[in-house]
Formats: structure tokens, C-alpha cells, sequence
């Protein structure tokens, strides 16, 4: 599993996560050691696939970070 994204609180995670589950594409949440944040890590093979689903699923601003 790879970092497709870095979202600022549960919430949000778990709102990217479901954009994930509805393009097919599985997905972990991590908490992130160095920030109050929370990483999505889907299988490195979907993380392009991953990439535009999130991008297209949300807006670029909410996002804390890409890895």
C-alpha cells in the first residue's frame, strides 16, 4: 500500500475513502506520525486510478498535502 492522499481529520478521510470504494479502488487509513493528519493508502498498481478519482472527487484546496 502507497500514500495516495493526506487529509486533515477522520472526516475528510473517510469522505475520500468513499470516493475510492465508488471507483472500485480499496483503501487504508493511517494516521500520520509527524502531523495531525491521515493518510490514504491504496495498492500501488490503483494509485494513478486513485489520484484522479480523488482529484476529480474533491476540491484540490481541501486536501492537506499529496505524498
Amino acid at each position: 500500500m502507497v500514500h495516495a492522499a493526506v487529509a486533515s481529520d477522520t472526516n475528510e478521510a473517510e469522505e475520500i475513502q468513499e470516493i475510492l470504494r465508488g471507483a472500485g479502488i480499496e483503501s487504508e487509513l493511517e494516521p500520520e506520525v509527524e502531523a495531525d493528519a491521515i493518510a490514504i493508502l491504496v495498492p500501488e498498481s490503483d494509485l494513478e486510478a486513485a489520484k484522479d478519482a480523488i482529484e476529480s472527487g474533491t476540491d484540490p484546496d481541501d486536501l492537506v498535502a499529496e505524498p
